[in-house]
């Protein structure tokens, strides 16, 4: 079976051709770079994406505080996580960096502040 994708990981966009067998990665071809071998079989065994958005936030300077995950999330834990998120109500001082959820949607990764939130 071959798929086909566009690498993302550099400016050349390389259209990358992903052969499998038995569920493995037997080929990858296309790339101009050696990132986009990793990128291939990562995407095509375990795709994962950073989560990046904003919690609604009470008594503080920010009615919104600007949040992202640890680390990439695999993509079919995204909109699980963004249902957290969603629900999540900040409405203590935070300095970027803080950890807001310690466990999105069971993945093991951390939603952290990125801008500090002071009281008003």
């Amino acid at each position: 079976m071959q798929n086909k994708l566009t690498c993302i990981i550099c400016p050349n966009s390389c259209v990358l051709t992903v052969e499998l067998a038995d569920g493995a990665v037997r080929k990858i071809s296309g790339n101009k770079c050696p990132r986009g071998l990793q990128y291939g079989k990562q995407e095509i065994l375990d795709p994962r994406r950073w989560l990046t958005s904003s919690v609604a936030a009470y008594g503080l300077e920010l009615t919104m505080v600007p949040v992202k995950s640890a680390r990439p999330l695999p993509k079919d834990k995204l909109l699980p996580a963004m249902e957290q998120v969603r629900k999540y109500r900040l409405g203590r001082p935070v300095r970027a960096g803080a950890t807001l959820l310690a466990d999105l949607a069971g993945t093991g990764i951390a939603l952290i502040a990125t801008r500090d939130a002071k009281q008003i």
